[in-house]
């Protein structure tokens, strides 16, 4: 009986060793398994549709934080841990490279600016400016034209046709180009200045818009930041934002 006793205790303490040894080889495995991800506002819609099908292929969770290019590039550049980096100009991500903080840029998709309105009356005008001209447009969205890139673009097109002076009393600052559309969606303002992404969703397909032609074609560019602990993975999405399967979904938004 005490043999067995023995052998008993003998068989417990190897399988109890074994299991241990299990879960640490699993853990860095485990890790690998999600990544975070900070997002440029206007690509919530697209990064979304993204996000789901990768982990449907991969099982690897990815999440996203959502906010202007400007406003995550600080949150980096003081330290929050995110893995990949989704902006929507290229100024920032290759500054990152350029500091030692990320490996070489790459361009993920190309956006436009519209300028968008609830009211389908809005877009009865002739051309985008002369319906910024009508008096009954008293207040105009725009997103923040230092920390959102969309934003920029739409000031130059404002600059380009001669009326960005003309029209500060009418300007509504926005956060980011989503929170820009979410003002003009609710009516808050008579028409916001949005990306092209915006007027595929439900909300948008309700309203009425016009492209901005004048405003500069928004080069969005992504890179991985290196203080990453998920590598393989993030280079697995990177993979994947490159597929016939993501391009897919850029174009249903509006992206090229």
């Amino acid at each position: 009986m005490k043999c067995l006793k023995i052998v008993v205790a003998f068989v417990l303490i190897v399988l109890t060793s074994s299991l241990t040894a299990f879960a640490e080889q699993k853990a860095p495995f485990a890790a690998e398994e999600k990544i975070s991800v900070a997002v440029a506002a206007n690509f919530i819609s697209a990064f979304k549709d993204m996000a789901a099908d990768f982990e449907a292929k991969t099982k690897i969770k990815i999440e996203g934080t959502f906010s202007s290019t400007g406003n995550l590039y600080s949150q980096i550049t003081n330290g929050a841990p995110y893995d990949l980096f989704l902006s929507a100009d290229e100024e920032r991500p290759a500054k990152l490279y350029k500091d030692g903080a990320a490996d070489k840029p790459f361009i993920y998709a190309k956006g436009q600016a519209v300028l968008w309105a609830a009211n389908k009356d809005f877009c009865k005008a002739k051309t985008w400016q002369d319906a910024l001209k009508n008096d009954q447009v008293k207040k105009i969205a725009i997103a923040n034209t230092q920390t959102a890139p969309y934003g920029a673009a739409a000031k130059k097109a404002l600059e380009k046709a001669g009326m960005w002076d003309a029209l500060q009393t009418k300007l509504v600052n926005a956060q980011d180009i989503a929170q820009s559309f979410q003002y003009a969606s609710t009516s808050a303002v008579d028409a916001g200045f949005c990306a092209m992404s915006a007027t595929v969703s439900a909300e948008g397909k309700k309203g009425c818009f016009f492209v901005i032609n004048e405003a500069p074609e928004i080069i969005q560019s992504a890179c991985l930041l290196k203080r990453t602990s998920n590598r393989v993975a993030v280079e697995k999405f990177i993979e994947y934002l490159n597929s016939p399967a993501a391009k897919e979904i850029k174009v249903k938004y509006g992206y090229r």
